[in-house]
């Protein structure tokens, strides 16, 4: 499996790891109750393992179920998402991922001045 292939999750795993993000180490039946559509346990089951091999997950044994928790934060989820969406989409151009939005009126002159003013505040967006 290619390495982008392995940090891309499809919708439905990133729906699987925001249950576990909001709700902590969590068994399949808690993933289960905790996703807005219901799904069969034998496919939660399916994508919790799944995700386990992507190594987004882990799981240990806790009785006689398994319980899962994340090994990826949702914030470095998010960063591997948007690479992949400027680079598949923009070609690797994050400046032709906001002309995008400018072009499509999805962002304006204000709110690239907040988010400028913002990121002054924040040192540059340094951590």
């Amino acid at each position: 499996m290619a390495k982008q292939e392995k940090d891309t999750l499809t919708t439905l795993e990133l729906q699987i790891m925001q249950v576990i993000w909001r709700r902590g180490t969590s068994n399949v039946n808690e993933v289960q109750e905790g996703l807005e559509q219901k799904l069969a346990y034998t496919t939660v089951q399916t994508m919790l393992n799944i995700l386990e091999r992507k190594g987004k997950l882990k799981r240990k044994l806790q009785g006689r179920a398994y319980e899962y928790s994340a090994t990826v934060s949702e914030a470095k989820a998010l960063s591997h998402a948007v690479r992949d969406l400027v680079d598949r989409m923009f070609g690797g151009s994050s400046e032709e991922l906001v002309m995008s939005l400018i072009q499509s009126r999805q962002i304006d002159a204000e709110q690239i001045a907040r988010l400028s003013k913002k990121l002054d505040e924040q040192g540059g967006g340094e951590e």
